[in-house]
């Protein structure tokens, strides 16, 4: 399968065999990942590796007991971090000035450009992965059981093994409904219905709904997946955690 193939045809794999993952081939994988864009060749980024089935437990609850985690081989926590270039630059008589949200950022933007290298990577060799958006939910618990130094933030956790099976492909809006020319163009309440029909009407969508008690596959996002309190509450524990990392 070449490259764009592999691409168009990836899935999220939440159930592993027992094939164990080689040392070796962890590594490859890594390298491979470290060799994505970076921020000035900075690379501000960490990946904490775990394998040892007690820390999986005990991270399995900053993952709201997601199987995933305790079933898969390998947990990667993908770490924004900033800790190492300070001390580079105290190191070598340089005065840092990254104690900032902007720095956060780029770390951040750094790290998930890893994280998604390493996925692709690891999708060419066989393996399959599933993103954890737990992790920045939980961050602070994390935190405390990887023992995360300050200017260190957990910004996603990935599960890696070898399928159990392939699930079928998660439906995507069509391109049309994410592309504008040279301009933003905002959406008609027609457009969005029209772009948001076929999603809609999938069976599983549809179930989604009658299983919640709703009248709309949207009701199932605001009321029940995403709520507004949820948002705001982890928004809060998400900024005070930045905050207390050393970025300002």
């Amino acid at each position: 399968m070449d490259t764009l193939e592999l691409l168009r045809n990836r899935r999220t794999i939440r159930r592993y065999n027992n094939t164990p993952i080689s040392d070796e081939l962890l590594n490859e994988l890594l390298e491979i990942a470290f060799r994505a864009p970076t921020t000035g060749g900075m690379q501000l980024y960490s990946v904490v590796v775990t394998r040892n089935d007690e820390m999986k437990q005990r991270l399995a609850p900053t993952h709201f007991n997601q199987p995933t985690v305790t079933s898969a081989p390998v947990v990667l926590t993908f770490c924004a971090d900033f800790n190492r270039f300070v001390k580079w630059c105290e190191a070598s008589n340089a005065q840092p000035g990254y104690d900032n949200f902007i720095s956060f950022n780029t770390a951040m933007i750094d790290t998930l450009l890893v994280a998604q290298q390493f996925n692709t990577a690891a999708e060419a060799r066989g393996l399959g992965c599933c993103y954890l958006g737990t992790t920045t939910y939980n961050a602070p618990q994390i935190a405390e059981i990887l023992n995360l130094p300050q200017r260190v933030v957990p910004v996603t956790t990935l599960t890696v093994g070898y399928p159990e099976s392939m699930p079928e492909q998660v439906e995507r809006l069509p391109i049309e409904a994410c592309i504008h020319h040279e301009q933003y163009q905002d959406y008609t309440t027609e457009r969005i219905k029209e772009l948001h029909a076929e999603k809609e009407s999938l069976p599983i969508n549809r179930h989604y709904v009658e299983e919640n008690g709703k009248e709309t596959l949207a009701q199932v996002f605001t009321d029940i997946r995403y709520t507004r309190k949820d948002n705001e509450y982890f928004s809060q524990v998400w900024k005070e955690f930045i905050a207390s990392q050393g970025f300002k």
